[in-house]
């Protein structure tokens, strides 16, 4: 129970009604709603995101920085997939109905819908679900730094990430034109890509030149 909250107040909330508290919205079957303490202010240490996806819709890559995440599935299924920082895998975990994936906090993920009519519950150890998006990490970060640091041609860069909208959150975008958008054979070809960078950094880890304090 909140010390700070007088729970005999009239402006003391007990009830909300989640559909009417939108965070974003694709279409009508791709949107996310949202509860937390702005919505209920008897909330402590909890708050929730309401996730309605189609198949093969993705919420995008992204990390919050103030609270773990537990994702359940409601109906149709989806791929919680999170990148491990201290293994450098990604972890991919299929969920159906009744089912959860925990996300630590701070750590990178991203949720794939396998099934149309896919709903998924996020729950986080937070009153407000905090978010970084990947999407506003690329658009946002100026090209010469991304080129810079990584060796990029700028020019190349600024292509690449043209079409990237800032707080996309559902992807892909309804105009997307690309071809061969098939995320299952991504999964596939990528995974056995990313095991051969793994076992390479395993090989060759990066040691600190800085001493620990």
């Amino acid at each position: 129970m909140a010390s700070y909250m007088d729970y005999t107040s009239p402006s003391a909330q007990f009830f909300f009604d989640v559909n009417t508290s939108p965070l974003f919205k694709k279409d009508n079957k791709n949107f996310i709603n949202v509860l937390g303490i702005q919505q209920l202010n008897t909330l402590e240490n909890v708050s929730l995101l309401d996730i309605f996806l189609s198949e093969e819709n993705v919420v995008e890559p992204h990390y919050h920085q103030n609270a773990a995440e537990l994702v359940y599935c409601i109906s149709g299924a989806a791929t919680i997939s999170m990148l491990n920082p201290f293994t450098k895998e990604i972890q991919n975990y299929p969920i159906t109905p009744g089912q959860v994936a925990n996300i630590p906090q701070g750590w990178w993920h991203y949720e794939v819908a396998a099934a149309d009519n896919t709903h998924l519950l996020a729950i986080f150890d937070a009153p407000t679900p905090e978010v970084v998006l990947g999407s506003d990490i690329l658009k946002f970060t100026p090209s010469n730094i991304m080129a810079h640091t990584y060796c990029l041609d700028e020019g190349q860069w600024k292509k690449a990430i043209e079409p990237v909208k800032p707080s996309t959150y559902i992807g892909p975008y309804k105009d997307c034109e690309r071809k061969n958008n098939r995320t299952g054979e991504q999964y596939k070809t990528r995974s056995y890509q990313q095991q051969e960078y793994i076992q390479q950094y395993q090989q060759n880890p990066y040691t600190p030149r800085y001493p620990y304090y």
